[in-house]
């Protein structure tokens, strides 16, 4: 896995620091959620190079990539990556994760994660279980529905795609932190549930709220060298 860490704006320093880190699996691309300008006047102009057979498709791709930005980035979205893998009859299989919070309005964040665990507990039947990661107590829920599939102008004549697709959800918070942390992962690649659901809880799993890039303090590197006046003095004054 690639680490890769989560950043908020501090309003006192202007700054982005980061607040939680977590491992990106093989096979996926990161959408960039944030390109800069040059980049998307460059995209538009090489569009309007394109034989005008293949403009309009084209600008039809860009224009769903531009609303989907902005969609995640309205929902909180931190990263959102595209995941590329073969299936067994040598077709490939797509799914899309993304890592997101959700803020608690005031509440705490810990209390929130441990009623929705709590409920889940309670109700297995609801496709939502508890479960305990490295950070802390979170819960996982999942379900199978249909919903509308890109591909196709939704005003179109033909109506919009529709599809099944797969979708696991892990929802955690680590203590002080005011935010609930949501890893999702979506795929139209129903019958691959089980392999999904071990990928979206491997990264799950992966979720620190400390720098994994951070060396560990080394226990005996402030200790002084023994018969040292230094040493003495400790001993003494405790």
């Amino acid at each position: 896995m690639t680490t890769t860490a989560a950043t908020s704006d501090y309003a006192a320093s202007g700054a982005a620091k980061p607040v939680f880190w977590y491992g990106i699996p093989h096979g996926y691309a990161k959408l960039d959620l944030d390109p800069p300008r040059v980049r998307i006047e460059k995209l538009l102009r090489e569009l309007n190079t394109l034989p005008v057979e293949q403009r309009a498709q084209a600008s039809q791709v860009l224009q769903f990539y531009a609303g989907m930005v902005t969609a995640l980035n309205a929902q909180n979205v931190h990263m959102c990556a595209v995941g590329y893998h073969p299936d067994d009859d040598g077709s490939i299989v797509t799914s899309t994760l993304t890592v997101s919070t959700v803020p608690t309005s005031g509440h705490n964040a810990k209390l929130v994660i441990a009623g929705l665990a709590g409920a889940a507990a309670d109700a297995p039947d609801t496709g939502m279980r508890p479960i305990e990661l490295p950070c802390g107590l979170g819960y996982l829920a999942e379900e199978k529905k249909r919903t509308v599939a890109p591909g196709r102008d939704p005003d179109s004549a033909e109506g919009p795609l529709r599809g099944d697709v797969w979708q696991g959800t892990v929802a955690v918070t680590g203590s002080g932190a005011p935010d609930i942390i949501v890893v999702q992962l979506v795929t139209p690649a129903v019958h691959l549930a089980d392999v999904y659901r071990d990928i979206l809880l491997g990264v799950a799993r992966t979720l620190t709220f400390t720098d994994p890039r951070k060396p560990a303090p080394t226990p005996d590197k402030d200790k002084p060298r023994a018969g040292s006046v230094e040493a003495a003095m400790r001993n003494d004054f405790g």
